[in-house]
């Protein structure tokens, strides 16, 4: 087996996207470093600092540069990193005045950090639209099952009767909040880092703001206040904002393997059910399962992100390295997250005859808390209590509806026939209704 599943070509396309495997490949990475060399050079020459000729010739070549790869290779295992070698191979192929300007008065990790920049603002659009794409299908699924009447569960037990669009609601919710979450996170990260070997830009004199300001708008990105070369904090953010989209997306999943159960049977399908290899009736939740296993993967990765965020002085010795080893796989898993949960909503199967078969089954216990409230009226809250659980012990013990052993228990004038599941559903409509709403508004929001 590879180092991590997404370096698999086995293995890969169970855990993340082709989309987001390409954005994160070698190619990918190079072509943004030198994407960035030439937007500096742009942004200086158009300043005054670097000749015209030699920002074009930079640029001309970016187009176009097709790296070494073995050199490139061997030179990061020497460095510790690519740009040295890169650098190397760009000023072979420039002309003298554009190879003395390019990389002027900046440092490997300006370089690196502003692609790193590029490549999440890609990332999050990927995985944005993606999500909107779940928005939506839950909001259609909820809607459509608003009045599918199933057990709710708590601590896995029946509890009270719910609706199916209502626990989908539950699913749908937090992903409105993490789009939200998204659109006030992206101006703190996708800003340049430019700050020179350390921090002070002093290498361009009084211009070092200008060219900062100058490069951010080559390439569509804004300014932060300072040098971010060992404040990670936005990465750290990013992190956590990964870790909770799968941590709900994760939680829906595990909902859907524990309502596919052979016991419990409500749900079917979704994404595509795993055969065994000697157990040919198995249709196993794989999607589900990739999806639980990817948000508890990142909930870990998370950890290292907030190590990471432990850097010495101006420039740190180890917790870039670190990001490395964790960032990438965080948006891999995400990537593949969310492609999983749109193919689950899609194709999911729910047998509405099955919930409520389950509803019945409990033969009334779950309306136990609606019979209590029904009974105080009339003797007491806490006599009404007293009471149900007599009921509820005598239901059990004879196996019986709970409504009929109430009534060998109280002689009160309860409305039997409005104490039934469906006409105890608090306010799930108007809960639905409000949701969706706002599943709407954003909607209708997003560019």
């Amino acid at each position: 087996m590879s180092f991590t599943p997404l370096d698999s070509g086995l293995y890969r396309p169970l855990f993340t996207s082709a989309p987001m495997q390409r954005l994160f490949s070698d190619e990918a990475h190079i072509a943004r470093l030198v994407a960035v060399e030439a937007a500096l050079a742009r942004a200086q020459a158009d300043l005054g600092l670097i000749p015209l000729d030699a920002a074009q010739a930079i640029t001309d070549l970016s187009r176009c540069f097709v790296p070494d790869w073995e050199r490139l290779q061997l030179g990061t295992a020497q460095d510790g990193f690519p740009v040295i070698a890169l650098l190397a191979q760009l000023r072979e192929q420039l002309p003298a005045a554009a190879a003395e300007a390019l990389h002027f008065g900046a440092t490997t990790q300006d370089i690196m950090d502003t692609a790193l920049v590029l490549q999440l603002r890609d990332a999050l659009h990927l995985i944005e639209g993606n999500v909107h794409v779940v928005v939506q299908l839950l909001a259609h699924l909820s809607d459509m099952h608003r009045r599918t009447l199933m057990a709710g569960r708590t601590h896995s037990q029946h509890a009270l009767p719910i609706t199916f669009g209502l626990k989908v609601a539950g699913w749908l919710a937090p992903l409105l909040r993490h789009l939200e979450r998204l659109h006030q996170l992206r101006p703190r990260l996708l800003v340049v880092q430019c700050g020179g070997a350390a921090g002070t830009l002093a290498a361009l004199g009084n211009d070092g703001l200008r060219v900062s300001a100058a490069l951010a708008r080559e390439l569509g990105l804004g300014e932060a206040p300072l040098p971010w070369h060992t404040s990670r904090d936005t990465l750290a953010e990013l992190g956590g904002w990964l870790s909770l989209l799968t941590g709900t997306l994760g939680k829906a999943a595990q909902d859907l393997i524990l309502l596919a159960q052979s016991e419990v049977d409500e749900v079917r399908g979704g994404g595509g059910g795993g055969g065994s290899s000697t157990m040919p009736q198995k249709s196993n939740p794989i999607g589900s399962e990739l999806i639980v296993a990817a948000a508890r993967a990142n909930a870990a990765l998370l950890s290292g992100l907030h190590q990471a965020a432990l850097q010495e002085h101006e420039r740190g010795t180890h917790g870039w390295q670190l990001e490395w080893l964790t960032l990438p796989q965080m948006l891999g898993l995400t990537a593949g997250a969310v492609d999983r949960t749109v193919l689950l909503t899609q194709d999911l199967q729910v047998d509405a005859a099955r919930m409520r078969a389950n509803v019945q089954a409990s033969g009334g216990l779950m309306m136990a808390e609606a019979l209590t409230f029904a009974l105080a009226a009339h003797v007491g809250q806490a006599e009404a209590k007293a009471t149900v659980r007599r009921a509820v012990a005598l239901a059990r013990q004879d196996g019986q509806p709970l409504a009929e052993a109430l009534r060998l228990c109280t002689n009160a004038p309860l409305d039997w026939a409005a104490l039934h599941e469906d006409h105890y559903l608090g306010v799930n409509d108007a809960l639905i209704d409000r949701l969706l709403g706002l599943a709407d508004a954003r909607h209708r929001r997003t560019p």
